[in-house]
């Protein structure tokens, strides 16, 4: 198992960028994470849960190009590594074997 553990709400922006499959970006994933779990969440909540996830090679950004409905401005864009899937795989794995226990 990964040394690197996540925080619960680490664990819901890597798995959204994750469903997202190279096409996360800021304002969509506080959509996606507002409408999937219900939370009121800030944008630079996720701003900063995505550098800390880039800091520990969970996830990587490029930008994608201009676009005028955000002023010429670029989106950063956010894709899971091979890293970022095999902690959310071990996370799971200990989250089902603990189900497994209270299910016994």
């Amino acid at each position: 198992m990964y040394r690197n553990y996540l925080g619960e709400f680490e664990e819901i922006v890597l798995l959204t960028v994750a469903a997202m499959d190279g096409e996360a970006y800021g304002a969509l994933l506080l959509d996606n994470i507002t409408a999937y779990t219900g939370r009121s969440v800030q944008l630079s909540a996720i701003h900063v849960a995505l550098y800390r996830l880039e800091e520990k090679k969970f996830v990587t950004s490029t930008l994608g190009g201009a676009t005028g409905e955000r002023g010429g401005r670029r989106k950063r864009l956010f894709t899971i590594t091979p890293d970022g899937m095999q902690i959310l795989k071990d996370i799971r794995t200990v989250r089902e074997e603990l189900w497994q226990l209270i299910r016994g």
